[in-house]
């Protein structure tokens, strides 16, 4: 119920800070937006975000519910370690394209794009969403939270190259929060989960703007929500090998 997973997160939350005190995922970032070309970095963060995000979550849902074609697809099921061991080959040449950066969750490129305290490559949120990718469909258990906050961190600095007189951390963050929203098309946990982990209650409006509009994108390419049909087609599956023949 919905006051049993309240009450779970909360001793969650309470554990935590008690395990590691009171901290902020990402720290504190104090980036704002001022002028017409803030809004406008917005506007093209939530764009974006919608897009690419939408985009992601369609090619993820088409591999889930029906794997990917051809002989490819018959190899992968025939010979399935094989198979996660090429797209980890594959991964590693990613890896050398991109500079090292795709490895892992992403949190220090991320981390490195909001404080402005080292370089990375304009291509990089383009390079973590296809690492994302052949990651997912490898058929190993990872996650795609932390891997999204990243890439949409590579969005927003793309955009914040586009939009010179915005603040670029700023954009960094709402590139976060807008791609995260229009790859599971939750506005509202987008919006939260990344004011709460940057400590930046002042960015609430932008950050609403531009999840709302990522959202609605988004909804646009893929009208399933993600992670609501990858729930839906575990458990036909399940119900399927459950099923005795008649």
């Amino acid at each position: 119920s919905s006051g049993t997973l309240l009450t779970a997160v909360i001793i969650a939350g309470l554990a935590a800070v008690y395990v590691q005190g009171n901290y902020t995922y990402f720290g504190a970032t104090h980036a704002a937006l001022s002028g017409a070309s803030g809004w406008l970095g917005v506007l093209l963060c939530g764009l974006a975000g919608g897009v690419l995000g939408g985009g992601f979550s369609r090619l993820l849902l088409v591999f889930a519910v029906h794997g990917l074609p051809g002989k490819v697809g018959a190899y992968m099921k025939a010979h399935p370690v094989s198979f996660a061991a090429a797209c980890g080959l594959v991964l590693a040449l990613i890896g050398l394209a991109s500079g090292s950066t795709v490895y892992g969750s992403g949190y220090e490129e991320a981390k490195h794009l909001l404080e402005g305290s080292a370089e990375v490559s304009a291509g990089y949120g383009i390079w973590k969403m296809l690492a994302t990718f052949v990651s997912f469909i490898s058929g190993i258990p990872g996650g795609l939270f932390a891997p999204s906050l990243s890439a949409g961190a590579g969005i927003g600095q793309v955009v914040a190259d586009l939009v010179t007189q915005a603040d670029a951390g700023a954009l960094v963050v709402i590139g976060m929060a807008a791609y995260f929203a229009g790859v599971v098309q939750a506005p509202i946990t987008a919006f939260v989960i990344v004011m709460e982990m940057t400590d930046n209650h002042d960015m609430v409006v932008p950050l609403m703007l531009a999840t709302m509009l990522a959202t609605a994108v988004s909804r646009m390419i893929c009208p399933r929500p993600l992670y609501k049909a990858l729930a839906e087609n575990y458990l036909a599956r399940i119900r399927s090998a459950s099923t005795p023949p008649q």
